[in-house]
């Protein structure tokens, strides 16, 4: 702390950065803090000029990562991960809470919809969801974590369980669908306002992009970057919903909208990459008995919706 406050930083400054580097909005980064937007920037602009360096790439209504500003994100996250570790244990308030690391999508798509049958069953546990944007490395001494990854389900050092195998296909708006000309040729789908998770600033879990899924079904793509774009997948969707055009869907994120006639597949092409969804936890030590609750509920939920069982909501 001495080298920081030589530099003319507190840890209000890393406080502050790490807030509006979660959020990827000065404006939503206020708002937790509880003080004002140019407070926040202020803030940001005084760590940028005591570190030499531009923490974010500025833009009308977003700010994105630079480099320098992921690297120290990475580092500040995860100090204030440990930190909160700690506090915890020592004060001992939280004795019986859950923490689950995944992605806003996975979190909105999946976790949500699910949480008054999980409380229903187990009233006694806290289950904690944080956001994360990049898969992460925590206490192998914590019991108590669980995080969503996506890839081959071996990680040294974490134990892992199948949640969902990644399979990919166009979805939009029943009205959008009604105005294609060609709804089931993949080719035409090229020439279709496309929507896009645009992840160029900012250091995420590598996703499928439009440009992946042509290849896999052979057809030539460029993608010139035009169309629609976000930051957000579920505000990707929430855009073909409203029918500004197809963006991509994951099975496991989609499959209740187009129950719910939101969404409509476009065509009949699917890929199943050779990805999976993996829950993951430590392995030096066991799940707590809360933990291994939380984990055994998500892996039954999610068998049950592989194989098209209701669960509860």
């Amino acid at each position: 702390m001495k080298q920081l406050r030589e530099l003319g930083l507190s840890g209000n400054h890393l406080m502050v950065f790490e807030v509006a580097a979660r959020h990827q909005s000065f404006t939503v980064a206020a708002h937790e803090l509880h003080v004002t937007q140019p407070a926040v920037s202020q803030s940001i602009a005084q760590l940028e000029a005591a570190l030499g360096v531009r923490l974010f790439h500025r833009q009308r209504r977003a700010v994105y990562f630079t480099e320098a500003g992921e690297m120290l994100y990475e580092a500040v996250s995860d100090g204030f991960a440990r930190v909160l570790k700690v506090v915890e244990r020592l004060s001992r308030r939280s004795p019986g809470h859950v923490t689950l690391f995944t992605t806003a999508a996975f979190s909105y798509g999946w976790v949500l919809p699910r949480l008054r049958g999980f409380s229903a069953l187990h009233p006694d546990i806290d289950l904690r969801i944080q956001v994360i944007s990049r898969q992460l490395h925590y206490d192998p001494d914590d019991d108590s974590f669980l995080e969503l990854r996506v890839g081959d389900g071996l990680w040294e050092g974490y134990e892992s369980a199948l949640l969902f195998p990644e399979e990919v296909f166009p979805v939009a708006s029943p009205g959008y669908v009604d105005g294609m000309e060609h709804p089931h040729d993949p080719r035409a789908l090229a020439n279709e306002r496309l929507i896009h998770e645009d992840v160029a600033f900012l250091p995420t879990i590598p996703a499928v992009t439009w440009s992946d899924w042509f290849a896999a079904f052979g057809i030539d793509y460029r993608d010139e970057g035009t169309g629609l774009r976000t930051s957000e997948y579920m505000l990707a969707l929430q855009a073909a919903i409203g029918g500004e055009g197809v963006v991509l869907g994951w099975a496991h994120l989609v499959d209740r909208l187009l129950e719910q006639g939101l969404l409509v597949q476009v065509g009949d092409r699917r890929w199943r990459t050779e990805r999976r969804l993996y829950l993951v936890w430590p392995s030096r030590v066991p799940l707590s008995p809360r933990a291994g609750l939380v984990k055994d509920w998500m892996v039954e939920a999610a068998a049950d919706r592989r194989t098209g069982v209701a669960t509860p909501c």
